[in-house]
């Protein structure tokens, strides 16, 4: 299927208008419309400013321009309606975007003609209610979906982690710590990794949950299958707990309250133009993620010659 109209997400902050604006001159020559929101309008000229809700109900394809976050933040936009999805990597490590901005005037022309692969990606699906009835209804329900993980995390002077488990209804157990991880297994290699969780392979259909500072109760990261549904009831013991949906701040819960989570698969669709490339890329990346060095530090691992041509392309 030709893609004929692409949606553009931006990194929030991070200047991408000579990158954006190539995207826009690419497309046109193919014959193809560029989306954007109408609060992005002015950082893309040439760009069709459309709201976020027609922007995610009119696009045939998406590019996203930045790192992972922005990657997270486009998947989640067409969640409810999943269309190919492009990341051109302008952020740091970056395990979802494929491309970068060379790469750009040979990728979006694929992505316009349909020729790619198709990598699906999980996404969870949460709910967090602040009461439930005798019958088990919850009421005032907020709901959320999150590619990469949910956090239920203390904050300063406010508590800690203190909930029971429930898989498909039944009692599982209890976890009092500092922050409680749900990753999908594209999640895995996040949060969940950094709290001491495993790494999850994409083609597993499972969800890991894993403890970050245990104190008492479940302290080891737990796998379930991707066809259960979990339940976290937070105790009377427990604090005021943030809720963070991919690392972004999405409310707060406490005692009392219950938080529901079910796996979605094939709720993302992102684009791989060259698979085995980006999974050797990939394996770098993770291998880095255990070095005691900083970026900065590692380009002094590298040959002289090679330094040179990067910090000449840095500045």
């Amino acid at each position: 299927m030709e893609v004929v109209q692409i949606a553009l997400v931006l990194h929030p902050r991070n200047d991408v208008t000579e990158v954006a604006e190539r995207a826009v001159a690419v497309a046109a020559e193919l014959g193809a419309e560029v989306l954007v929101r109408a609060a992005d309008a002015r950082r893309v000229p040439g760009a069709v400013p459309v709201s976020t809700d027609e922007l995610a109900a009119e696009c045939d394809g998406v590019l996203s321009l930045g790192g992972d976050g922005t990657m997270l933040g486009a998947l989640r936009l067409v969640a409810d309606r999943p269309v190919p999805v492009l990341g051109v990597h302008l952020g740091n490590l970056g395990f979802l975007v494929e491309v970068t901005p060379a790469e750009l005037d040979s990728a979006l022309p694929r992505l316009i003609r349909g020729d790619f692969t198709e990598e699906p990606h999980s996404a969870l699906r949460i709910t967090a209610a602040p009461s439930v009835d005798s019958a088990g209804a919850v009421s005032g329900t907020d709901r959320a979906i999150a590619f990469n993980d949910l956090a239920l995390a203390r904050q300063p002077g406010r508590g800690q982690v203190d909930a029971t488990l429930s898989v498909n209804g039944l009692s599982y157990g209890f976890y009092r710590s500092d922050a409680l991880v749900v990753a999908t297994p594209a999640g895995s290699s996040a949060y969940s990794y950094a709290a001491g969780g495993p790494l999850v392979s994409p083609s597993v259909d499972g969800v890991v949950v894993t403890p970050s500072a245990p104190m008492s109760g479940i302290s080891r990261p737990l796998v379930v299958a991707g066809t259960d549904a979990l339940t976290f009831d937070l105790t009377p013991r427990c604090g005021t707990l943030a809720v963070e949906v991919d690392g972004i701040g999405h409310k707060d819960v406490t005692a009392g309250d219950r938080v529901h989570v079910t796996a979605e698969p094939h709720a993302g669709r992102v684009v791989r133009l060259d698979p085995d490339l980006h999974a050797r890329r990939s394996r770098v990346k993770l291998s880095l993620l255990d070095l005691p060095l900083l970026p900065e530090q590692l380009r002094e691992l590298l040959p002289a010659d090679v330094r040179d041509r990067l910090e000449a392309r840095d500045h």
